[in-house]
């Protein structure tokens, strides 16, 4: 009987000593509670917990992406749209996201919706499909600081998509549309431009040198001599007709 009990008193303490040990990973912290107090935050590795009277929380330093749900956002200009972003982020201090929030991963996704929505609301349509990194890094900068006294560190925050009322996708395809005509529209005055000052270049060039026109006639008529036409028509300088017209002229004056 003595020995039934001894074995089985062994059996327990062994039982006991194999619950009491716990094993954590790298990127795991153990925040040890005795009694209701805070003892420290053990790990990684092999931790011992006092069975009853320990309590752990055990967290993870990885980062956590979180989806931000799509959100209905009125912008500056009063535009109605659907944001949707995603927040990454890690805790850097174990005990602060234990004791000082109840659950950090729940409570930094509700902040992260309602700073979109108060970050997005302050700037134009304009400003938030032109300025977008501005603005990731206006929020991530504003979540970081409001979830620093949770132990929380927010790396990085990205806008994923910006969904636009239909109405206004069809007025930003007419306004690019119009852009595009205007552009070209540059490109061609100033075309325009660009060769009215090389004939105005050349003619003073002609001016000064009249042999330099003779020349431009005769390569005219080379290359129109080149082509595949059944008939040409060779244009004369006024210089050639002008004798023949004088010399009509005095006959009709007689």
């Amino acid at each position: 009987m003595e020995l039934t009990s001894i074995a089985v008193f062994i059996i327990f303490i062994v039982l006991l000593l194999f619950s009491a040990l716990r094993v954590l990973n790298e990127y795991e912290r153990a925040v040890v509670f005795r009694l209701g107090r805070l003892l420290k935050v053990k790990g990684p590795g092999l931790i011992i917990l006092w069975p009853i009277i320990d309590k752990m929380k055990k967290v993870s330093l990885r980062v956590i992406a979180f989806d931000v749900p799509t959100q209905d956002i009125i912008t500056k200009d009063n535009v109605s749209i659907k944001v949707n972003a995603v927040v990454y982020f890690r805790v850097v201090d174990s005990e602060k996201a234990i004791i000082q929030v109840e659950d950090f991963f729940y409570a930094t996704g509700q902040l992260s919706q309602t700073s979109l929505r108060s970050v997005l609301g302050q700037v134009s349509l304009d400003e938030l499909l032109s300025e977008r990194d501005k603005i990731n890094t206006e929020l991530q900068s504003l979540l970081d600081r409001r979830t620093d006294p949770w132990g929380i560190k927010v790396a990085n925050v990205e806008i994923k998509h910006v969904d636009l009322p239909s109405e206004m996708q069809r007025a930003m395809a007419k306004q690019a549309e119009a852009e595009r005509e205007r552009r070209a529209k540059i490109i061609d005055s100033e075309g325009e431009f660009q060769a009215a000052e090389k004939l105005a270049e050349a003619a003073k060039i002609i001016e000064k040198r009249p042999a330099a026109l003779t020349l431009r006639y005769l390569q005219t008529l080379r290359e129109m001599s080149h082509e595949n036409a059944t008939n040409t028509i060779i244009p004369l300088p006024m210089d050639f007709i002008e004798p023949f017209m004088r010399s009509l002229g005095k006959e009709k004056n007689k």
